[in-house]
Formats: C-alpha cells, structure tokens, sequence
C-alpha cells in the first residue's frame, strides 16, 4: 500500500528541497555547469545593462537560463547513463551526445540572439 502523496506546503516545500539538492549537486559534480554559471554571471549583468528595452533584455538574458536548463538535464541523461552501467554500449554513449549536442545549440542560439539584438 503506498502512502499518500504529499499535498500543498508540504509538497511545495519537498519540491524546493529537491531543486535546491538538484543545483548543489550539479555544482558540486559538474564543471560545465560551473563554466556556465561563470557565464551567467557575466551575460545576465550585460543583457540587462545593454538591453534598450524589456523585451531586448529578455532576449539577452532569457538563452542563457535555457543554456543552465539544458545543461542541468544533459547532466541528468549523464547520471543516469552511468547508474544503468559504466560498460561502453552504443545506446548509452549516442544518449550522451544528443544531450551534448543540445548544450551546443543552447549555446549556439545565445551567441546569435545577442549578435541579432545588438548588431546595429
């Protein structure tokens, strides 16, 4: 019999435990996030410093959240890979390029929002 789930506060609350885990784990565990954080750090000021207006500004600022997305879920594809077996097989290691391949285009489609919005 499974015990009921948790509803309102407490789920709420579970919910933010969880994510909180989820960001020091990644922190911890993975250098690319570390990079992309750095990143962050400059872009976010940038865009909304160079950002004429709101939308401009969302615009600069709003790939970058997509690149820590996508970078948070490659690394979960990773770990999840590597709980099912170490041994090299081809499924395991083409599900770890497509993850990669999105962190690359995540990536991709920052540097041409900002090339697009403050190309004058």
């Amino acid at each position: 019999m499974q015990r009921p789930k948790p509803r309102g506060l407490t789920r709420l609350f579970r919910a933010l435990n969880s994510s909180r885990k989820g960001f020091m784990g990644a922190f911890r565990e993975e250098a690319a996030f570390r990079q992309e954080l750095l990143l962050a750090v400059v872009v976010f000021p940038l865009g909304l410093y160079w950002g004429h207006s709101g939308i401009e500004r969302a615009l600069l600022v709003g790939p970058m959240f997509l690149v820590l997305i996508v970078e948070l879920l490659n690394s979960a594809v990773e770990a999840t890979v590597d709980r099912i077996g170490l041994e090299q097989h081809a499924l395991s290691g083409l599900a770890k390029d497509l993850g990669s391949a999105a962190v690359l285009l995540s990536l991709g489609l920052l540097v041409t929002t900002w090339i697009l919005v403050l190309w004058k």
